[in-house]
């Protein structure tokens, strides 16, 4: 692998990159297709809702494992055959002819989604130069973020045609994506800082992977952890199943209204993108995570305001802006944390995402039925919070050469 250039970054994190862009073009291509499929088999709402959580919980549930393989076999073998199974399993489900098949396979591609995504994000994290981990870990998340942008709306074409289509067309972006992981990335690289030598940080690089015990010990890892769960929690929680329901429900607007506040956050999102990971690695991780945890609270708070569709307009896209620094900050310390193999470190740091989106929307839901929406979003803004007081809490940043660094 040559030198980096300034600015530049391994050509691994560009792979990845345009792996999560795939992984997630074809996630949102079968995402509407799969409530249609579920009730095609005659089940009932709580079944279509099984069908959905059933791939997030095993993914949560097995990521640890994850971890475990990665430290045993590699990352690529387990990123490449964690793709494989989504595939298989994906093309199989398209061909079920009954609904526990169905679920069975969807909880099975749910094992192949953390495999993928643990791996991916420990080889991102340990090719990437400490100086230039933020800008690596913005790059991998853009691939996912304009994956997900373009997915859906084809997705719920596809579906009108057949809900099986879209199966057997995700299946087939998955197979492309192992063939490119296969095929590019090869060697196993060191990484190196922009003046071309290598960088030592920490741990040696060719070293086992850093103990989970002892990173657990660390208030760094822990505010990582803790501002991942938030990610999870909104993001792919309480945004996606409480949101399109206060639009409707408590704002008295369309499903279109809920559709353009989560498209103004993922614009958003993605063009924080463009400055956040250079943010992270300049002007340093703690600062950097105090700011998106503090947008990120503040974005919630807006919506315990009486209802109004201007401020929900504001809170997604001021969520979506902060959601760019908190995919960036929090990979960013956990790379710092454990340079070499990540491993279980990383499979850690993921599963508090997937709690978050498991928890969440069970939480907010209850809240808004005993309580109100305002209370839901009041309750979220303050697990946000949490994340805002663990990045307060962090040391002050001890500037190198090369990087930031931080005392546990």
């Amino acid at each position: 692998m040559r030198f980096l250039g300034r600015g530049e970054l391994p050509r691994e994190v560009g792979v990845l990159a345009v792996i999560a862009f795939v992984v997630a073009l074809g996630f949102g291509v079968v995402a509407p297709a799969i409530p249609l499929f579920a009730r095609d088999f005659g089940v009932g709402t709580t079944a279509v809702g099984l069908a959905v959580s059933a791939f997030a919980f095993f993914r949560f549930v097995s990521a640890f494992s994850g971890g475990t393989l990665v430290e045993r076999f590699g990352e690529r073998l387990v990123l490449t055959a964690g793709l494989l199974i989504v595939a298989l399993t994906t093309g199989a489900a398209g061909l079920a002819g009954n609904f526990p098949l169905f679920l069975a396979l969807r909880a099975a591609g749910g094992v192949g989604s953390a495999m993928f995504t643990v791996s991916a994000l420990s080889l991102l994290l340990r090719v990437a130069p400490p100086s230039h981990r933020g800008r690596a870990a913005a790059t991998w998340q853009g691939g996912f973020i304009l994956g997900g942008i373009a997915g859906p709306a084809a997705g719920g074409l596809l579906a009108e045609l057949s809900p099986r289509l879209p199966f057997f067309l995700y299946a087939g972006f998955l197979v492309v994506a192992g063939a490119v992981a296969v095929a590019m990335l090869r060697t196993a690289p060191t990484a190196v800082d922009p003046g071309g030598s290598p960088v030592q940080t920490g741990p040696d690089l060719d070293a086992g992977p850093v103990a989970l015990r002892t990173a657990l010990r660390s208030r760094v890892y822990i505010a990582a952890l803790v501002a991942n769960l938030g990610v999870g929690w909104v993001l792919f929680g309480v945004r996606n199943s409480l949101v399109p329901l206060y639009v409707t429900e408590e704002l008295g607007r369309t499903v279109a209204w809920a559709g353009a506040g989560l498209l103004v956050g993922s614009l958003a999102q993605a063009v924080g993108l463009l400055r956040s990971g250079r943010l992270v690695d300049t002007w340093g991780r703690r600062p950097s995570l105090i700011l998106g945890s503090s947008i990120a609270t503040g974005s919630l708070a807006l919506l315990v305001l009486p209802p109004a569709i201007g401020a929900f307009l504001v809170s997604m896209a001021l969520f979506g802006l902060a959601a760019s620094l908190l995919g960036s900050a929090p990979a960013a310390l956990v790379g710092d944390i454990s340079p070499a193999r990540g491993g279980r470190v990383v499979a850690v740091f993921q599963m508090a995402a997937d709690l978050g989106a498991v928890a969440g929307p069970l939480i907010a839901g209850w809240l808004t039925d005993v309580a109100s929406y305002q209370v839901a979003f009041a309750a979220t803004a303050a697990v946000l919070g949490v994340g805002l007081l663990t990045a307060l809490a962090l040391p002050p940043e001890k500037r190198s050469a090369s990087r930031p660094t931080q005392s546990s």
